[in-house]
């Protein structure tokens, strides 16, 4: 049986670090919601594609090599005319900072009817609040009604894009921070109730908790020996759940996970662990 594969549909950026605890630096990386996601997945042996833009600039082509690098699949990561879109981050201890956003080739960035069909070919398909994917989900899934969709809404819990993209999501997950209450289990309650199959909490350090249209389930943050960054962590504890969704583990074990992944991101700077470094530190 062939492995089940997913697509990752959205986003990509350089994060550019400028000043750790007040100290100049000049460090950068390849990132982006669906980025992250993405090459999580692909290192926990689920074969993976990235459906998105980059610029036709330098960070784009160093973009695109250290996606090759890590293996994935890039028919449908295209090149547009203009900058790669940037995050400007200062880090203050582990906390991030951030900067100004310059949007780049996202700003006009289109999924057509050729990368509807591309997504629509795999197992699972995952994008996020700012991958300005939410327009094509309803064409995806009507493509591949067996599609299987994921949603990050980081920690916009009242944004209006929730309510669009509500009859097309599988699996939805919120970052509540330290927020674990009455109206947290409401919330999920709720998004289950009118379509999703599970929707997941993260709350840092605190763990997670997932309803899956019958019960809560809980599951403690895994440990950490240090804390060194905490980008990436939301988003490699989703490639760890969605790994373990496509390999048909109980919602309890796709926490668990998610979980440990993100644990051992936190432990260095980079998104992801072994991230190239495009720019030195200072």
């Amino acid at each position: 049986m062939p492995k089940m594969k997913a697509a990752m549909i959205g986003d990509n950026c350089v994060d550019v670090y400028r000043l750790i605890d007040g100290k100049e630096v000049n460090r950068r990386y390849p990132t982006g919601n669906v980025v992250d996601t993405g090459v999580n997945l692909q290192k926990l042996g689920v074969p993976t594609s990235i459906i998105s833009t980059t610029g036709d600039d330098e960070n784009g082509a160093w973009m695109r090599r250290a996606l090759t690098a890590e293996g994935l699949e890039l028919s449908h990561f295209k090149t547009g005319h203009g900058p790669t879109a940037i995050t400007y981050m200062d880090m203050d201890g582990t906390e991030r900072v951030h900067g100004e956003y310059e949007e780049g080739v996202l700003e006009h960035i289109v999924f057509d009817a050729d990368d509807i069909a591309f997504a629509a070919g795999h197992d699972l398909v995952h994008t996020a609040l700012w991958g300005r994917a939410d327009g094509v989900l309803g064409a995806i899934r009507a493509a591949n009604p067996a599609v299987r969709i994921s949603f990050d809404y980081c920690d916009r819990l009242s944004d209006p894009i929730i309510e669009r993209t509500l009859p097309y999501v599988d699996y939805g997950f919120f970052s509540c921070h330290d927020r674990e209450d009455a109206f947290v289990r409401d919330f999920l309650t709720d998004k289950t109730e009118r379509g999703m199959k599970v929707a997941v909490a993260t709350f840092g350090e605190r763990g997670s908790l997932a309803f899956d249209g019958n019960r809560f389930i809980s599951c403690p943050a895994a440990h950490a020996a240090r804390v060194v960054n905490t980008v990436g962590a939301g988003d490699s504890y989703i490639a760890g759940f969605l790994a373990g969704v496509l390999r048909g583990l109980p919602v309890e074990a796709c926490m668990k996970q998610g979980a440990e992944v993100a644990a051992r991101v936190v432990q260095v700077f980079e998104p992801w662990v072994g991230a190239a470094e495009g720019g030195n530190s200072t």
